[in-house]
């Protein structure tokens, strides 16, 4: 897809929002895609390196030219790339000029950057009164909390173990485990987002911004919000449980033949049909298993008596007999995902182009549904630098002028 083509092709939702994006890594760029896929204009400024997770990978083997890999191309399509030196005073210049035309400012440096650079918010806000500034941290920023960890960097792994998600995930209670996904960054960064169109719809109705902080480690806990109110209410400290639930049962994970599925059956209508499924209807007169609360009690005998019965079918036997019956679900591999009629329909398996190859490659798709305006992945991400001119020559500055500051370095 041309540049003109990304300028003239009608968007989503957010189309007419502008976002200058400082963010780099995954809950800063996993944000403002978020906001892409919606159809915002996400101007990507980046250092005169790029990104630092375009050089991560993985890359295709048939990849040709290597200029990001799944990594980048996963949390930056739609965007577009300008290149600056924020060292440089012309860089600066155009960034404050940008501010005046935009309606959003993200960036996940760590406190103080953006400052020293002269571009703080309060800098920006003189610029643009209704500027909404959004920062994502590790733990927070001095302007909307106190914390002694706040010039503390912090990534994913951090913010699993400090905001309790790691001290309730795992095989037993002695051993946390870091969930799989990179939830210490994705969580927060959803939740910036949600912030983010929080502070513009008030900004467009007052007129005002506003700087607003999602910290990682916050993000995270509120994640985990059953563990807090178990430490209120039982005085009880929660820990990794394995692969059922401390309050609902039966609710978890149960051994097929070939695999694993999960069922979630703790309403007694659910309670049930499981039973009857399962020609189990001795266990409806057992008064160990009367209600949800007895089960959770007897906890053992529940899972034992489920996965009796799971342990002798495939998972795509289970499929057949549960099913659509109770909450049931097989625990996919992503091969399996591939393979499932849902994914295939459901526009999840989206395939973009990738720079040095003759062929698309697939990433996560948009799981958003909009009738009125879909949002959807309209462009691959972007080269390093891909827009400078364009960007700039639409912001008002001259063909000369950018030449210049790029003979000077301070853009590309």
């Amino acid at each position: 897809m041309t540049t003109q083509d990304m300028r003239t092709e009608t968007t989503g939702a957010l189309d007419g929002l502008k976002v200058l994006d400082f963010t780099q890594m995954l809950a800063g760029p996993f944000c403002t895609q978020l906001l892409a896929d919606q159809g915002a204009e996400i101007i990507k400024i980046e250092p005169m390196s790029g990104d630092t997770t375009r050089k991560v990978g993985p890359f295709h083997p048939d990849d040709k030219l290597r200029a990001f890999g799944g990594y980048f191309q996963s949390a930056n399509r739609n965007k577009l790339s300008l290149v600056l030196d924020l060292k440089k005073a012309q860089a600066r210049e155009i960034v404050l000029k940008l501010a005046e035309q935009a309606d959003v400012v993200v960036e996940n440096y760590r406190p103080g950057v953006m400052d020293r650079f002269g571009l703080s918010y309060e800098v920006l806000r003189e610029k643009n009164p209704k500027l909404v500034y959004a920062s994502i941290r590790g733990f927070g920023d001095p302007r909307t909390g106190d914390s002694p960890y706040i010039d503390w960097p912090a990534f994913d792994v951090v913010s699993q173990a400090m905001g309790g998600l790691m001290g309730i995930t795992g095989p037993d209670a002695n051993t946390p485990i870091k969930v799989g996904p990179g939830l210490g960054d994705l969580v927060p960064a959803v939740l910036a987002a949600y912030g983010i169109m929080s502070a513009v719809f008030r900004a467009q109705r007052s007129g005002r911004g506003q700087f607003m902080n999602v910290a990682m480690v916050d993000g995270v806990l509120a994640l985990c919000e059953r563990a807090v109110y178990q430490y209120s209410y039982q005085g009880k400290v929660p820990h990794p449980e394995g692969n059922q639930h401390p309050l609902l049962c039966p609710f978890g994970m149960f051994p097929a033949r070939d695999g694993w599925i999960t069922l979630a059956c703790q309403s007694e209508d659910f309670w049930h049909q499981l039973c009857t499924l399962m020609e189990r209807e001795d266990m409806l007169a057992d008064p160990r298993f009367a209600d949800n609360q007895s089960r959770v009690k007897h906890r053992e005998a529940v899972c034992d008596a489920v996965s009796a019965y799971t342990i002798r079918y495939t998972k795509r036997e289970l499929t057949e007999r549960l099913g659509g019956h109770v909450p049931f679900g097989p625990v996919y591999d992503i091969a399996d995902i591939h393979a499932d009629p849902h994914f295939q329909g459901s526009g999840m398996l989206a395939e973009v182009e990738q720079p040095g190859m003759d062929r698309t490659l697939t990433i996560a798709g948009v799981p958003i549904r909009m009738t009125e305006t879909p949002g959807k992945i309209r462009h691959r991400a972007p080269l390093l630098g891909e827009h400078t001119d364009t960007i700039l020559l639409k912001a008002g500055y001259s063909e000369a002028e950018i030449a210049r500051w790029r003979a000077a370095g301070a853009l590309a």
